[in-house]
């Protein structure tokens, strides 16, 4: 016989969870408890619910792995959803696990009840309550199943506080790898025809390229293929910077300097694309044919127009494109397209010449001193734009930009589950200073758990984006200006170093230096009121 919580967590180790980020409270003590005789499992005490949730997003998409989070009942519960309907719109695998009222509770209006099943409902994949311990194994394997089964996303788990602690004889189930799936020969030779029959095809590269692990094969695939590529905000890294066939980000509502080579073209290979991160009427006005290759079929409208698709793996579905006889269709967009781009989203600036605090030489700079390793994790705001056009990894998969949901207050706690994830990768955090103050809180948690991580605070005591969409739509701004505190004090209050540089070439040291801690956070305060971005 053991307690229910004891089979939850050793369910849960089976499952390969090595951190699980929260906070307990009385309905969760039983499980608590469990984990703390876990030697796979190590819990991570945070300071508010809503930065759990980030750090599993964050953990599960750097790892591929399922990401882990904790609440109590009623306020717990509700100051997870943020962060979980975050990981459910950007497609990472987290499973949640919040504490309930006990059943003789559940029928009346009682102490800090809520439905929280029914309120997670529109932002999971699977809201469900454990009613019998007996179905504890059974919940944590479709749970798991799910939250990683493409298109990955958020499940919820309820554990009332009676079921907790009842007693069970039930054994875990086996953890068997999700299937694959792939599409048939014929469908790969129509797929081949359509684009032998197109003259100007061109590549437009979603994270569920990442997601599944299919950069090589897309990068086989596009050399065989010559015809420019494009990508989207989740999905920068895939091809290098210098890649000749490299066009760059799409997906701006304004100033996307990349739709010209839509409207050139006559076929559009979408690959992977979340069309969460943008709709199709944005950025396909001209309605061009598409070649549809993701997980799942096609949402078709008239700005997204179907003429093939090939369903699956993508990994797999670009292995069995690369084998068949591919035409060549290398063409170059008119109009110096190319050099357009880069001077719109200011790629390629000379570090040697810039001076002021734009974002755009900010990210000049971070660009010069990160490595392959580095993981740059964006909050929400202006420079969130700034980072999806300037900014270019040298690795896939290592830029985080919460793109979905779009969430305010992601970096911060987002950068500890990076960091968790990847121990040894540096981690940089750009962050308004209207983000920053939403989780603020979680430097207590990165120094408790002796992190080492950099965060940099645009400061400009607006919020910028929201300035200046009012400006443009009604010539002034109202509601959009507020006051900042010390944050160089803040984070040494914290025991964090705080510094703040006085201009670019110093700002560059301080970078330069902080990269190479690796015992210790760094907050780097950059001073921007009054400087605008593109």
């Amino acid at each position: 016989m053991k307690k229910a919580t004891d089979l939850l967590v050793q369910c849960l180790e089976d499952e390969g969870v090595e951190y699980i980020f929260g906070i307990m409270g009385k309905e969760t003590l039983d499980l608590i408890d469990s984990l703390s005789q876990s030697k796979k499992i190590q819990f991570i005490h945070v300071r508010h619910e809503q930065g759990a949730a980030f750090m599993a997003d964050v953990y599960g998409r750097l790892t591929n792995r399922v990401g882990v989070c904790l609440s109590t009942l009623g306020p717990g519960a509700t100051n997870l959803l943020t962060g979980m309907s975050s990981a459910h719109l950007d497609h990472s695998p987290v499973v949640a696990i919040t504490g309930q009222a006990s059943f003789e509770r559940q029928h009346q209006e009682s102490h800090q009840y809520l439905d929280i099943v029914k309120i997670f409902e529109p932002a999971t994949k699977w809201s469900v309550q454990i009613k019998d311990p007996q179905t504890i194994p059974k919940i944590i394997r479709k749970s798991f199943r799910l939250a990683r089964m493409e298109k990955p996303g958020a499940v919820l788990i309820e554990l009332p506080e009676n079921i907790a602690s009842q007693m069970t004889l039930t054994e875990p189930l086996p953890v068997l790898p999700n299937p694959k799936s792939t599409s048939i020969s014929q469908a790969i030779e129509d797929a081949c025809t359509l684009i032998d029959h197109s003259q100007k095809p061109l590549v437009i590269v979603g994270n569920g390229v990442i997601r599944q692990e299919a950069m090589s094969a897309l990068l086989t695939f596009v050399e065989k293929l010559q015809s420019p590529v494009i990508h989207s905000f989740m999905a920068k890294g895939i091809l290098p910077k210098n890649h000749e066939q490299n066009y760059f980000t799409f997906g701006f509502k304004k100033n996307d300097a990349v739709l010209p080579i839509i409207e050139q073209s006559d076929l559009l290979i979408v690959v992977g694309f979340d069309v969460v991160e943008c709709p199709p009427q944005d950025w396909n006005k001209m309605k061009r044919p598409i070649l549809h290759i993701d997980s799942l079929p096609a949402e078709m409208d008239e700005h997204y127009p179907v003429a093939g698709e090939l369903v699956g793996d993508v990994n797999e579905i670009l292995h069995a494109l690369n084998k068949q006889a591919m035409p060549t269709r290398r063409w170059v967009p008119s109009g110096h397209l190319k050099e357009q781009i880069k001077r719109a989203y200011h790629i390629e600036l000379d570090v040697k010449e810039i001076l002021s605090f734009t974002i755009e030489n900010i990210l000049t700079v971070i660009e010069k001193n990160a490595s392959e390793q580095t993981i740059v994790i964006s909050d929400v705001g202006a420079h969130k734009l700034s980072i999806a056009r300037t900014y270019q990894p040298k690795q896939a998969g290592r830029v985080i930009i919460s793109n979905g949901l779009a969430s305010m207050g992601i970096a911060l706690p987002g950068s500890i589950g990076a960091k968790l994830a990847c121990r040894d990768a540096p981690v940089i955090c750009i962050t308004g200073d209207g983000g920053a103050l939403m989780n603020m809180s979680e430097l207590e948690t990165a120094k408790r758990l002796g992190l080492s991580f950099i965060i940099i605070v645009l400061n400009d005591s607006t919020l910028k984006l929201e300035e200046q969409m009012m400006q443009e739509k009604f010539g002034n701004s109202f509601g959009a200006a507020f006051e900042n505190p010390d944050f160089v004090q803040l984070a040494n209050s914290f025991g964090i170093k705080g510094v703040r540089p006085k201009h670019l070439n110093e700002f560059d040291q301080i970078l330069e230096e902080a990269l190479k801690q690796n015992n210790e956070v760094t907050l780097i305060d950059v001073y921007m009121k009054g400087i605008k971005s593109i």
